[in-house]
């Protein structure tokens, strides 16, 4: 039984915006300022901070034609003048409508690109303007020297070949260049392009970023190149201080009982339990408005360790990853930047997990104690969990989320600023702990590769729904991040 509203008056769950907040507390009849103050805090943990349009990213949109109307050649004489004009309104007000949504600023080029001239031009005045990206339409195919020449220009190139402008050998090494991503497709609803326009976002939203990372006893400030991530490295201690200045107040309550009532079931943990998972939640939201930062992660397995907190942070983990705020176990900087570019790319969370290569079917495991519910999209209804205690101290709150079997999905890790590892796979069954060990969520996956899973490459990837290994594929060609398959 998913209760896929039933988080929508807490914050940062599911796709609740600062409007929608308002909205709810106008309408609501709850006590004193509660959803105000909720709505407070989540705007201070929003992944994207409010930007007027002047800031959005910007790209400039090309198209590459003859001058005149031509004879023999593809995509064929129906691309006559009346054509290309229904094709330039139909794409523009495609693109306008993209920019609209994606929060990218579209600037069309007055007139086509007919020739040389026109294109060392254009390629002078992006060179000078240096907008974040580059749009280009080739409308025959003989136009594709021309194409080339834009593709080098050094910025990040979108191309859209429709059916009709190329052959296998005319992209086979354009499509290949560092930061270009070619779409060869029929599909004239210009899906490709505007998910281009969303890797131009994601890029820019990544350089937003700042992740608090608490671990250690130091404060420091870094940015992982090339991906472009901000980290603030701050001390374990101070979740633990934070935390002793959350008392249980209505807000704690009820986030605390939202939980009981949405799971499948309640096995091990109290209402003291909840409570404390709870107040790790509104906690983790008070240093991210603190530090002016939108994304957390901390050496949790050391603070429960230690005993420095009552229970881990799982469940607050949880909720934030539902609404594509990263928040990554074990201050692993590896996952933290799998799942930032996973909720910024996809909109929707990814599985962080310790895999157990299973020898006899030759399949893997992937287990945890934090797993998102809204693995389709934060728009998206849950899927079935039951709270649990965390399985290695039998303390506090965990998720343990119930996967579909048969859904398709994605293996994904950076292994480093400059690489991803990649792989796919698709559901086969959950395991319960017990009688099984390891974490409370814990899944099982037929792979595409390696052959072996004792080779599976990497440790805490990501298991995220769906096939989106194309999807980083070229987020990576993009933006000068190296992909490897697991």
């Amino acid at each position: 039984m998913c209760h896929h509203n039933s988080c929508s008056c807490y914050g940062l769950d599911g796709e609740i915006s600062r409007r929608g907040f308002l909205v709810a507390a106008a309408g609501t009849t709850m006590a004193g300022g509660f959803l105000l103050r909720a709505a407070t805090a989540a705007e201070a943990a929003q992944t994207v901070q409010a930007e007027p349009q002047s800031e959005w990213p910007d790209v400039c949109v090309a198209y590459v034609r003859p001058k005149e109307k031509y004879w023999l050649g593809w995509p064929g004489t129906a691309w006559e003048v009346s054509r290309y004009k229904a094709f330039l309104t139909e794409s523009r007000n495609l693109l306008t409508k993209f920019g609209r949504d994606l929060k990218v600023r579209v600037n069309f080029e007055p007139e086509p690109l007919y020739d040389g001239a026109a294109v060392d031009k254009f390629i002078a005045k992006i060179k000078a303007t240096k907008p974040k990206g580059v749009v280009v339409f080739p409308l025959h195919m003989y136009q594709w020297k021309l194409i080339d020449k834009i593709a080098h220009a050094g910025l990040p190139t979108i191309i859209f070949a429709g059916l009709g402008v190329c052959f296998t050998g005319h992209i086979q090494n354009i499509s290949r260049l560092p930061g270009v991503y070619l779409a060869s497709s029929p599909d004239f609803e210009l899906n490709p392009v505007r998910f281009g326009l969303k890797m131009i976002r994601t890029a820019h939203d990544v350089r937003r970023t700042r992740i608090a990372v608490l671990a250690g006893d130091k404060t420091k400030d870094e940015v992982l190149e090339p991906f472009g991530l901000k980290i603030r490295r701050l001390p374990r201690k101070r979740f633990a201080d934070t935390l002793k200045t959350i008392e249980e107040t209505p807000e704690v309550v009820a986030l605390a009982e939202e939980y009981q009532k949405a799971a499948e079931k309640t096995v091990e943990p109290s209402r003291a339990d909840l409570i404390n998972a709870s107040k790790n939640y509104f906690a983790s939201l008070k240093i991210l408005k603190e530090e002016d930062c939108n994304g957390i992660t901390m050496d949790c397995l050391g603070a429960v360790f230690d005993r420095k907190i009552p229970c881990p942070p799982c469940m607050a983990w949880s909720k934030f990853l539902d609404a594509g705020i990263p928040a990554i176990c074990e201050a692993d900087i590896n996952a933290v930047m799998s799942n930032t570019l996973c909720c910024k790319l996809l909109d929707k969370p990814g599985f962080m997990q310790d895999p157990v290569p299973e020898t006899v079917h030759n399949t893997l495991i992937g287990a945890h104690c934090v797993c998102a519910t809204r693995l389709n999209g934060y728009g998206q209804p849950r899927e079935p969990f039951i709270l649990r205690s965390h399985s290695e101290s039998d303390i506090g709150v965990s998720l343990q989320v119930l996967w579909r079997p048969d859904q398709e999905v994605t293996l994904m890790q950076f292994d480093g600023p400059g690489k991803m590892i990649l792989g796919k796979g698709k559901v086969l069954r959950n395991f319960d702990t017990p009688p099984a060990g390891g974490c409370r969520t814990s899944v099982e996956l037929a792979i595409d590769g390696p052959p072996d899973t004792r080779d599976t490459k990497g440790f805490h990837q990501l298991f995220i729904y769906g096939d989106h290994m194309r999807d980083f594929q070229a987020y990576g060609q993009m933006y000068g991040i190296a992909t490897e398959h697991v």
